[in-house]
């Protein structure tokens, strides 16, 4: 009886293990070719958040603009994002760092971070889906848009 239990549930994680790995590495890929842009910069200074071109409207609850999170510190390195609000909205979001010293860092990363700001664009804010595997780039990603919606609160 022990053996049958302990088969099944081996079999029940492996299956787990493999849909979520076909979600991250190819349900991710299947984005268009305007979310799945990933700006990597690799710099050992720490930017100051930003904003240009702020504009006050009254269509949504951000206001217009470019805005620039701070840089979040992560276990493999910073991650900074930059925002743009239009009519109100989070339009876009540009990575402008993600660690990318390594090489496993890099091959996350270019899973999950259009993933995040696939489902940051669609819920119009920091409070997404955490992906399997992608903890610290997780972190440092809605550390830094949450600054950067801050400084764009209407």
């Amino acid at each position: 009886m022990r053996k049958i239990v302990g088969t099944s549930l081996s079999v029940a994680v492996a299956i787990a293990m493999a849909v979520d790995g076909y979600i991250v590495f190819f349900k991710g890929n299947q984005q268009t070719a305007a979310d799945n842009t990933v700006k990597t910069k690799s710099t050992l200074v720490k930017k100051k958040s930003t904003s240009t071109t702020a504009k006050k409207t009254s269509d949504g609850q951000y206001k217009d603009g470019t805005y620039t999170g701070e840089a979040t510190s992560t276990q493999w390195g910073d991650v900074q994002v930059q925002i743009k609000v239009s009519n109100g909205k989070l339009a876009t979001i540009n990575v402008l760092q993600s660690p990318d010293s390594e090489n496993k860092s890099v091959q996350i990363n270019e899973q999950a971070l259009p993933t995040y700001k696939s489902e940051a664009i669609t819920a119009q804010s920091s409070k997404i889906q955490q992906i399997s595997g992608a903890t610290e780039t997780y972190k440092g990603f809605t550390g830094s848009l949450q600054n950067a919606l801050d400084q764009a609160q209407a």
